[in-house]
């Protein structure tokens, strides 16, 4: 199953998004357990916020970092995230 480009991503409720002190970076917080993410991986996930779709989400990213191109690797990050139950849509 893939991302539907017209409908909206959030953050699952199951999991949990925070900065780790301990590790320096963002992770993934679930019941079994933590996920590190890289820099790059908790931009996109910082904007998972439920009311974004992915052209929105690709956007952002491109105007904050002042770049273009950004489309099929933040597509296919979002892919990987929706499969592991990190993401969802509605």
């Amino acid at each position: 199953m893939a991302i539907d480009p017209h409908l909206p991503i959030g953050f699952s409720p199951l999991h949990r998004l925070q900065w780790e002190e301990a590790q320096q970076k963002h992770v993934i917080l679930y019941p079994e357990g933590m996920v590190e993410l890289n820099q790059s991986s908790a931009e996109i996930l910082k904007l998972c916020d439920g009311s974004l779709v992915l052209a929105e989400i690709v956007s952002k990213l491109e105007e904050k970092f002042a770049t273009t191109g950004l489309t099929n690797d933040i597509t296919h990050f979002l892919n990987i995230a929706f499969q592991n139950g990190w993401i969802k849509q509605s």
